[in-house]
Protein backbone atom coordinates (compact mmCIF):
# COMPACT_ATOMS: atom_id res chain seq x y z
CA UNK A 1 0.00 0.00 0.00
CA UNK A 2 1.29 3.40 -1.01
CA UNK A 3 2.20 5.42 2.13
CA UNK A 4 1.24 9.16 0.39
CA UNK A 5 -1.89 11.18 -0.03
CA UNK A 6 -3.44 13.65 -1.80
CA UNK A 7 -3.75 17.00 -0.26
CA UNK A 8 -6.23 19.90 -0.81
CA UNK A 9 -6.74 22.99 1.42
CA UNK A 10 -4.15 21.66 3.36
CA UNK A 11 -5.83 18.74 4.53
CA UNK A 12 -5.10 15.16 3.41
CA UNK A 13 -7.71 13.92 1.50
CA UNK A 14 -8.70 9.75 1.62
CA UNK A 15 -8.46 8.25 -1.45
CA UNK A 16 -10.99 5.69 -2.74
CA UNK A 17 -8.58 2.64 -2.06
CA UNK A 18 -8.23 4.02 1.30
CA UNK A 19 -11.68 4.25 1.93
CA UNK A 20 -12.76 0.79 0.66
CA UNK A 21 -9.80 -1.10 2.89
CA UNK A 22 -10.76 1.11 5.61
CA UNK A 23 -14.76 -0.06 5.15
CA UNK A 24 -13.27 -3.79 4.58
CA UNK A 25 -11.83 -3.22 8.06
CA UNK A 26 -15.18 -2.04 9.66
CA UNK A 27 -16.64 -4.52 8.00
CA UNK A 28 -14.54 -7.47 9.57
CA UNK A 29 -14.51 -6.25 13.33
CA UNK A 30 -18.59 -5.84 12.95
CA UNK A 31 -18.83 -9.95 12.48
CA UNK A 32 -18.37 -13.01 14.80
CA UNK A 33 -15.99 -15.09 12.98
CA UNK A 34 -14.41 -18.38 14.54
CA UNK A 35 -11.61 -16.47 16.64
CA UNK A 36 -14.62 -14.59 18.35
CA UNK A 37 -16.31 -17.94 18.73
CA UNK A 38 -13.37 -19.44 20.31
CA UNK A 39 -12.55 -17.18 22.85
CA UNK A 40 -16.65 -17.49 23.91
CA UNK A 41 -15.99 -20.92 24.24
CA UNK A 42 -13.02 -20.40 26.20
CA UNK A 43 -14.43 -17.83 28.33
CA UNK A 44 -17.64 -20.19 29.10
CA UNK A 45 -15.01 -22.95 30.40
CA UNK A 46 -13.20 -20.67 32.60
CA UNK A 47 -16.19 -18.79 34.51
CA UNK A 48 -18.68 -21.87 34.41
CA UNK A 49 -20.41 -22.77 37.83
CA UNK A 50 -18.17 -25.29 39.70
CA UNK A 51 -21.34 -26.31 40.89
CA UNK A 52 -22.95 -26.82 37.98
CA UNK A 53 -20.53 -27.73 35.29
CA UNK A 54 -20.91 -28.09 31.29
CA UNK A 55 -21.63 -31.81 30.36
CA UNK A 56 -18.63 -33.08 28.43
CA UNK A 57 -21.99 -33.66 26.09
CA UNK A 58 -22.44 -30.20 25.25
CA UNK A 59 -18.71 -28.90 24.94
CA UNK A 60 -18.28 -31.83 21.92
CA UNK A 61 -21.34 -29.91 20.69
CA UNK A 62 -20.14 -26.60 21.09
CA UNK A 63 -16.90 -27.69 19.32
CA UNK A 64 -18.65 -29.14 17.07
CA UNK A 65 -20.32 -25.93 15.97
CA UNK A 66 -17.00 -24.04 16.03
CA UNK A 67 -15.42 -26.89 13.68
CA UNK A 68 -18.43 -26.12 11.07
CA UNK A 69 -17.76 -22.33 11.38
CA UNK A 70 -14.36 -22.34 10.69
CA UNK A 71 -14.93 -24.59 7.79
CA UNK A 72 -17.93 -22.27 6.44
CA UNK A 73 -15.10 -19.45 6.82
CA UNK A 74 -12.50 -20.92 4.90
CA UNK A 75 -14.79 -22.06 1.98
CA UNK A 76 -16.01 -18.76 1.89
CA UNK A 77 -12.53 -17.70 1.95
CA UNK A 78 -11.82 -20.18 -1.09
CA UNK A 79 -15.20 -19.02 -3.04
CA UNK A 80 -13.84 -15.15 -2.91
CA UNK A 81 -10.32 -16.00 -3.85
CA UNK A 82 -11.62 -18.00 -7.07
CA UNK A 83 -13.98 -14.94 -7.60
CA UNK A 84 -11.17 -12.30 -7.27
CA UNK A 85 -8.47 -14.89 -9.41
CA UNK A 86 -11.33 -14.77 -12.13
CA UNK A 87 -11.17 -11.16 -12.73
CA UNK A 88 -7.99 -10.67 -13.26
CA UNK A 89 -7.36 -9.01 -16.42
CA UNK A 90 -11.15 -8.05 -16.66
CA UNK A 91 -12.49 -4.29 -16.45
CA UNK A 92 -14.12 -3.52 -13.67
CA UNK A 93 -16.06 -0.67 -11.72
CA UNK A 94 -15.68 -0.32 -8.21
CA UNK A 95 -17.80 1.31 -5.62
CA UNK A 96 -16.44 3.05 -2.57
CA UNK A 97 -18.02 5.42 -0.01
CA UNK A 98 -15.82 8.22 1.52
CA UNK A 99 -15.38 9.17 5.25
CA UNK A 100 -17.77 12.09 4.43
CA UNK A 101 -20.08 9.99 2.58
CA UNK A 102 -19.27 10.85 -0.98
CA UNK A 103 -19.74 8.04 -3.48
CA UNK A 104 -17.10 7.14 -6.04
CA UNK A 105 -16.76 4.67 -9.18
CA UNK A 106 -13.31 3.52 -10.10
CA UNK A 107 -13.04 1.77 -13.37
CA UNK A 108 -9.89 0.31 -14.42
CA UNK A 109 -8.42 -3.56 -15.58
CA UNK A 110 -7.86 -5.77 -12.28
CA UNK A 111 -3.55 -6.23 -12.64
CA UNK A 112 -3.67 -9.01 -9.97
CA UNK A 113 -5.00 -9.85 -6.65
CA UNK A 114 -4.15 -10.03 -3.09
CA UNK A 115 -5.29 -12.10 -0.43
CA UNK A 116 -4.74 -11.07 3.43
CA UNK A 117 -6.45 -12.22 6.42
CA UNK A 118 -8.93 -14.17 4.06
CA UNK A 119 -10.19 -11.25 2.40
CA UNK A 120 -9.08 -10.61 -1.26
CA UNK A 121 -8.46 -7.40 -2.67
CA UNK A 122 -8.00 -5.71 -6.34
CA UNK A 123 -5.64 -4.24 -7.53
CA UNK A 124 -6.63 -1.62 -10.48
CA UNK A 125 -4.23 1.06 -11.32
CA UNK A 126 -1.24 0.17 -8.22
CA UNK A 127 -4.12 0.51 -5.47
CA UNK A 128 -5.95 -2.30 -3.82
CA UNK A 129 -9.55 -2.11 -3.53
CA UNK A 130 -11.99 -4.66 -1.47
CA UNK A 131 -13.81 -7.45 -3.05
CA UNK A 132 -16.77 -6.46 -1.43
CA UNK A 133 -16.76 -2.88 -3.19
CA UNK A 134 -16.83 -4.27 -6.47
CA UNK A 135 -19.86 -3.28 -8.27
CA UNK A 136 -19.58 -3.99 -11.73
CA UNK A 137 -17.72 -6.15 -14.60
CA UNK A 138 -17.53 -5.14 -17.96
CA UNK A 139 -16.44 -6.24 -21.63
CA UNK A 140 -13.38 -4.81 -23.10
CA UNK A 141 -15.39 -4.63 -26.23
CA UNK A 142 -18.67 -2.82 -24.80
CA UNK A 143 -16.53 -0.60 -22.74
CA UNK A 144 -14.42 0.44 -25.35
CA UNK A 145 -17.45 0.98 -27.62
CA UNK A 146 -19.11 3.03 -25.02
CA UNK A 147 -16.19 5.03 -24.38
CA UNK A 148 -15.67 6.13 -28.07
CA UNK A 149 -19.50 6.96 -28.28
CA UNK A 150 -19.37 9.10 -25.28
CA UNK A 151 -16.11 11.07 -26.80
CA UNK A 152 -17.67 11.75 -29.84
CA UNK A 153 -20.93 12.99 -27.95
CA UNK A 154 -18.54 15.20 -26.20
CA UNK A 155 -16.96 16.53 -28.91
CA UNK A 156 -20.02 17.53 -30.95
CA UNK A 157 -21.58 19.08 -27.91
CA UNK A 158 -18.37 21.04 -28.10
CA UNK A 159 -19.34 22.62 -31.51
CA UNK A 160 -21.38 26.19 -31.90
CA UNK A 161 -25.00 26.09 -32.15
CA UNK A 162 -25.58 25.03 -35.74
CA UNK A 163 -26.59 27.95 -37.10
CA UNK A 164 -23.47 30.06 -36.10
CA UNK A 165 -21.41 27.54 -37.94
CA UNK A 166 -18.32 28.72 -40.27
CA UNK A 167 -15.13 28.02 -41.68
CA UNK A 168 -13.56 27.73 -38.67
CA UNK A 169 -15.27 24.75 -37.88
CA UNK A 170 -14.82 22.75 -40.80
CA UNK A 171 -11.95 20.68 -39.35
CA UNK A 172 -13.90 19.45 -36.44
CA UNK A 173 -17.21 18.11 -38.26
CA UNK A 174 -15.10 16.43 -41.17
CA UNK A 175 -13.02 15.18 -38.46
CA UNK A 176 -16.51 13.81 -36.24
CA UNK A 177 -17.90 12.69 -39.45
CA UNK A 178 -15.17 10.22 -40.54
CA UNK A 179 -15.08 9.29 -37.17
CA UNK A 180 -18.82 7.88 -36.99
CA UNK A 181 -18.00 6.94 -40.85
CA UNK A 182 -15.52 4.84 -39.40
CA UNK A 183 -17.63 3.10 -36.37
CA UNK A 184 -18.39 -0.37 -36.51
CA UNK A 185 -22.36 -1.44 -36.41
CA UNK A 186 -21.83 -2.52 -32.65
CA UNK A 187 -20.10 1.01 -31.84
CA UNK A 188 -22.44 3.33 -33.81
CA UNK A 189 -25.66 1.25 -31.74
CA UNK A 190 -23.96 3.19 -29.00
CA UNK A 191 -24.29 6.53 -30.28
CA UNK A 192 -28.25 8.35 -30.11
CA UNK A 193 -30.73 8.74 -32.84
CA UNK A 194 -30.49 12.67 -32.08
CA UNK A 195 -26.59 12.58 -31.85
CA UNK A 196 -26.56 11.33 -35.22
CA UNK A 197 -29.31 13.54 -36.37
CA UNK A 198 -27.46 16.23 -35.08
CA UNK A 199 -24.06 15.66 -36.54
CA UNK A 200 -26.44 15.33 -40.15
CA UNK A 201 -27.14 18.90 -39.59
CA UNK A 202 -23.59 20.02 -38.90
CA UNK A 203 -22.80 18.22 -42.04
CA UNK A 204 -25.44 19.38 -44.33
CA UNK A 205 -24.70 23.46 -42.65
CA UNK A 206 -21.02 23.35 -43.51
CA UNK A 207 -21.61 22.29 -47.45
CA UNK A 208 -23.73 24.90 -47.49
CA UNK A 209 -21.20 27.43 -45.85
CA UNK A 210 -18.45 25.96 -48.07
CA UNK A 211 -20.73 26.25 -51.10
CA UNK A 212 -21.44 30.07 -50.28
CA UNK A 213 -17.84 30.64 -49.62
CA UNK A 214 -17.09 28.82 -53.21
CA UNK A 215 -19.70 30.87 -54.74
CA UNK A 216 -18.63 34.74 -53.13
CA UNK A 217 -15.00 33.41 -54.05
CA UNK A 218 -15.65 32.68 -57.91
CA UNK A 219 -18.20 36.42 -57.61
CA UNK A 220 -14.95 38.09 -56.41
CA UNK A 221 -12.52 36.76 -59.23
CA UNK A 222 -14.97 37.43 -61.74
CA UNK A 223 -15.12 41.37 -60.32
CA UNK A 224 -11.61 41.41 -60.29
CA UNK A 225 -11.08 39.99 -63.85
CA UNK A 226 -13.95 42.55 -64.88
CA UNK A 227 -12.01 45.69 -63.09
CA UNK A 228 -9.00 44.49 -64.72
CA UNK A 229 -10.75 44.45 -68.05
CA UNK A 230 -11.67 47.63 -67.58
CA UNK A 231 -8.27 49.13 -66.61
CA UNK A 232 -6.60 47.47 -70.17
CA UNK A 233 -9.28 49.14 -72.34
CA UNK A 234 -7.75 52.71 -72.10
CA UNK A 235 -4.20 51.52 -72.55
CA UNK A 236 -4.83 49.66 -76.16
CA UNK A 237 -6.87 52.66 -76.92
CA UNK A 238 -3.79 55.44 -76.32
CA UNK A 239 -1.59 53.17 -78.05
CA UNK A 240 -3.74 52.80 -81.28
CA UNK A 241 -3.94 56.42 -81.42
CA UNK A 242 -0.42 57.11 -80.95
CA UNK A 243 0.18 55.06 -84.23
Amino acid sequence: MALVAPVEDGKIVETASQSSLKNTSKTDNSGMDKDAFLQLLVAQMQYQDPLEPTSNTEYISQYAQFSQVEQMQNMAASSDLARASSLVGEEVYVKTTTSTGETKYIQGKVDYVVFENGKAYLSIDESLYSLDDLDTVVDSTYLAAYNKAYDFTVKLNKLPAVGGVDLTDADEIDELEKIYNEMTDYEKGFVAEDTVKTLNKYIEKLAEVRKAAEEAEKSKETEENQETEETEKPEEADSTNQV
